[in-house]
């Protein structure tokens, strides 16, 4: 068994204590959160310890893995110390929104080993990966385009807005990592549009984006395209397209269930999408949990490591680069 003690228990937090609870090959070592003012309750609905500091759960000689979960600000901090303290790390993305900060704590924690995974979730979702492993079956042919949607099913707070870090590197990161996932190499070229036309306003004052899209091509002309929106009326709209020279294959929105009504005043009405995030990539949560177990306890490299992390933000910043200064940008401007 996996002893994993989890840093951070806001919503995410707490979805990832219910899937360690439940996973068959790992268990909860003590948690900390010292926002959270009920930890110590939700320390005894799991049966474990709730400690002061994080510094407590690195020193725990019967914690063998770390699950950050906590701001985003302490997330490189909290990979440093976890693998120096020889603990497995599965952290929450991004691992910081500054780049610098990222290339210092890769940096720190060079040549010392260990599991270093990072939540890009999507990659582990069962649409998505059927369609990642058809691709690589060869079943549409040379992949020649790809085309990500992701919108969110309503505006987020305004005090989650202005913490997040900006549209590209808070929401868009997960589809800059689906992007190299299905393209199988790295983007040279990135060119992005963003505006904020969900709240005009809001967007002026903090000089972000609600609405954005992002183009990108490979050295051999793949294409690929992200759409992506802070508000689709309809639900949170999660899909992905791989075109290719035989054909095209299809990651859909999940409902709760298939069924179809059909009138006399309407045809095709269905439940409505999966409400956000935690819901839509339920299985994935779990899934990318077990990987992560699996790496752990052979010592294996994980799929989505920190290197992907430092990638995925590096073509966020090129969109940014495109959106200011209004050209395509070459990704190795940034890198």
């Amino acid at each position: 068994m996996v002893t994993i003690s989890v840093i951070g228990c806001g919503r995410i937090g707490r979805m990832h204590l219910r899937n360690i609870a439940g996973c068959g090959g790992a268990r909860l070592g003590p948690i900390c959160d010292p926002y959270a003012a009920d930890i110590e309750g939700l320390a005894r609905d799991y049966g474990v310890a709730a400690v002061e500091s994080a510094e407590a759960i690195f020193l725990d000689s019967s914690v063998d893995a770390i699950l950050v979960a906590s701001a985003t600000e302490t997330h490189a901090a909290y990979i440093e110390a976890g693998v120096k303290a020889g603990k497995a790390v599965f952290c929450e993305k991004p691992i910081d929104l500054d780049l610098e900060r990222v290339d210092a704590c890769a940096a720190a924690i060079a040549g010392l080993g260990g599991v270093v995974q990072l939540g890009f979730n999507r990659r582990f979702d069962p649409g998505h990966r059927a369609a990642f492993e058809a691709l690589r079956g060869g079943e549409v042919g040379a992949l020649h385009q790809v085309v990500i949607t992701s919108r969110d099913p309503e505006m987020p707070p305004r005090s989650y807005v202005e913490s997040a870090g900006g549209l590209l590197r808070d929401m868009t990161i997960h589809d800059f990592d689906l992007a190299r996932f299905f393209l199988g190499e790295e983007p040279e070229e990135v060119f992005a549009v963003g505006n904020a036309l969900i709240d005009p306003e809001l967007g002026e004052e903090l000089g972000d984006f609600d609405t954005a899209m992002i183009l990108l091509r490979c050295a051999d002309g793949k294409q690929c395209c992200i759409n992506n929106s802070r508000t689709a009326v309809y639900g949170y709209d999660q899909r992905v397209e791989l075109l290719g020279e035989r054909g095209m294959l299809v990651s859909g929105n999940r409902r709760a269930h298939e069924m179809r009504r059909f009138g006399g005043a309407e045809t095709e009405r269905g439940e409505p999408y999966l409400y956000f995030f935690i819901e839509r990539y339920g299985e994935a949560f779990v899934a990318e949990l077990e990987a992560f177990v699996g790496c752990v306890r052979d010592g294996a490299r994980p799929e989505v490591g920190f290197e992907d992390g430092r990638r995925a933000l590096v073509l966020a910043e090129a969109a940014y680069r495109s959106i200011k200064e209004g050209r395509l940008v070459r990704v190795d401007e940034i890198s």
